[in-house]
């Protein structure tokens, strides 16, 4: 079979919302503009520090003229290649061991002001400028319990055996609660609240338990 190229012609409208071949096109292109940077090493020995996955772009940086001059070029080697910052979608949040310091003020870099907030959602997890572990993981539960609240027929069945209950918890509710907990460094107060957590549920699969000629609700 003869392989012929055909003769050049221009796209204008880009690719399509949603499209399969977009996003892995946004990401190569994406990738191209932040490795012109030449960031590398962490945030421990450099001012400034680059984390991004797919779309999601986070910097981080010791000072407010060292996030500016980052920014600066990310939005010059971005604009190379057609792709601008997005000002509505792009926060701020200043960290600190000082309460005072947490200021939810603005930062205008580059002549945008960017909101200032004390908390926002990164690839599905809490960030937050108090680095609060257990307010994640609060966050977690009261999602994990909306998944078994919305499967409760499931669970309350006496079609299905306890067994498979069990089954139906750690597939479906679990992942929930434990979703990022890779990058946790769990306390004691926040390993204890999992653990109630999961006990409550455990203590709705099994049911009450039949002591003495009476039912009892089961403890932990």
């Amino acid at each position: 079979m003869d392989v012929k190229i055909s003769n050049p012609f221009v796209i204008s409208r880009g690719v399509r919302h949603r499209d399969g071949l977009s996003a892995t096109l946004f990401n190569l292109v994406l990738h191209k503009a932040l490795k012109n940077l030449e960031q590398s090493n962490t945030i421990l020995n450099r001012l400034t520090q680059i984390c991004g996955y797919a779309n999601d772009i986070l910097v981080n940086a010791r000072s407010l003229p060292a996030l500016e001059a980052l920014c600066v070029e990310i939005s010059r080697e971005a604009g190379r290649i057609g792709l601008v910052i997005n000002p509505e979608k792009t926060k701020y949040m200043r960290f600190s061991v000082s309460p005072s310091r947490r200021s939810m003020k603005g930062a205008t870099i580059n002549g945008v002001t960017y909101e200032g907030v004390a908390k926002f959602i990164y690839l599905g997890t809490l960030i937050n400028n108090d680095n609060s572990l257990e307010k994640e993981i609060q966050r977690h539960i009261l999602a994990s319990n909306r998944s078994y609240f919305a499967s409760i027929n499931l669970f309350r069945s006496r079609l299905s055996s306890t067994a498979t209950k069990i089954v139906l918890y750690k597939t479906l509710i679990r992942p929930v609660v434990l979703y990022g907990a890779e990058a946790w460094t769990l306390t004691k107060e926040a390993e204890q609240a999992l653990l109630i957590f999961e006990r409550r549920i455990f203590r709705r699969i099994y049911g009450p338990k039949y002591e003495n000629g009476e039912w009892k609700s089961r403890t932990n």
